[in-house]
């Protein structure tokens, strides 16, 4: 069997463009940053020639000191992002309301201006017997009603072009801010022989997960005649607690090379497809994300699997052939 632990958000926004990239095998998590600008550093000022050693020195230590003070600052600021970001939620929700309730007077207007266009139609189409000076006073009311029309409309579309700009910098204020600030971990379990997914396990923990977490999800999800059973170096595997566990179920833990992940590649790939198939989906917490996961274990396991031995069969149905032989 292959085991290995994977991170996801705890919230997907269908605004977000990608999940970001992250690495458990340390027993740390490692999220991937996408580079904004050039990186900087204090140790560039030696690359000034024209400059001096000693002002070399100072500008090093006047760089260093200012590096350290947005370190600060920015830990500081990461207690606040949850709040600023359901701050710029609400409002997000709130400018969807208000656009709303717009769309709607707007829809009402519209329908008070065609009823008035059918009644002017009718007054065209009736026979002249009416006084000169009415038939005048209709078509200048008429004018007037145009002109307001036309007011309005052209007031509309300013108004839209207002609501984009808050649109759109609603959504560039989201998109600055970290991506995640709450993460869940998924236990991956699956089979080196069918490639079956046994399970997925998710826990609300993230990365702060135990060993005895993990060791209650396996106990359930590993089969009796397990013989070998390969993970990475996280801590999470290297625990006492999982050496225990390992000798009193009886079989190997087997430990893949450091920094070698490609050693554990079927867990690698399974971790991969299962990223790609969430990447366009959405999730609020860990019960909506539970759904997913059992929507993609089924799909997984039912479809054909190029990497068996006998290709075009599903992990169920490769299982459902061992088991009969």
């Amino acid at each position: 069997m292959n085991v290995d632990l994977c991170f996801v958000p705890e919230t997907r926004d269908i605004t977000e463009q990608k999940l970001p990239a992250v690495s458990g095998s340390s027993g740390r998590l490692v999220v991937e940053r996408l580079p904004e600008t050039e990186p900087h550093f204090p140790g560039q000022v030696f690359a000034d020639e024209q400059m001096d050693y000693e002002q070399a020195m100072l500008s090093f230590v006047a760089a260093s000191q200012t590096q350290s003070a947005s370190t600060v600052s920015s830990a500081t600021n990461d207690g606040t992002v949850k709040a600023q970001k359901r701050a710029l939620h609400q409002e997000e929700e709130a400018l969807r309301a208000s656009r709303r309730a717009v769309r709607q007077q707007r829809q009402l207007e519209d329908a008070a201006f065609s009823t008035l266009k059918v009644e002017r139609r009718e007054q065209k189409i009736a026979p002249t017997t009416q006084p000169t000076q009415q038939h005048r006073c209709q078509d200048e009311t008429w004018h007037v009603i145009r002109k307001h029309r036309q007011k309005t409309v052209a007031h509309r579309k300013q108004e839209d072009v207002v609501w984009r700009e808050r649109r759109n910098g609603l959504r560039e204020r989201l998109t600055k801010l970290p991506w995640v600030t709450a993460w869940i971990a998924i236990l991956v379990v699956t089979d080196n022989c069918t490639r079956q997914c046994l399970g997925l396990p998710l826990f609300v923990t993230g990365p702060k997960v135990t060993s005895e977490l993990i060791i209650d999800a396996l106990r359930v999800l590993l089969p009796r005649e397990l013989k070998f059973l390969i993970t990475d170096r996280g801590t999470h595997f290297t625990a006492k607690a999982f050496e225990i566990f390992a000798r009193s179920d009886e079989f190997i833990h087997v430990l893949i090379a450091r920094h070698r992940p490609q050693s554990n590649g079927i867990a690698e790939r399974f971790v991969r497809t299962l990223k790609e198939w969430l990447k366009d989906k959405t999730w609020h917490g860990d019960q909506e994300l539970t759904v997913l996961l059992a929507e993609f274990l089924s799909e997984y396991n039912s479809r054909p699997h190029q990497g068996l031995s006998i290709p075009g069969l599903s992990p169920n149905e490769f299982a459902n052939r061992i088991w009969l032989m």
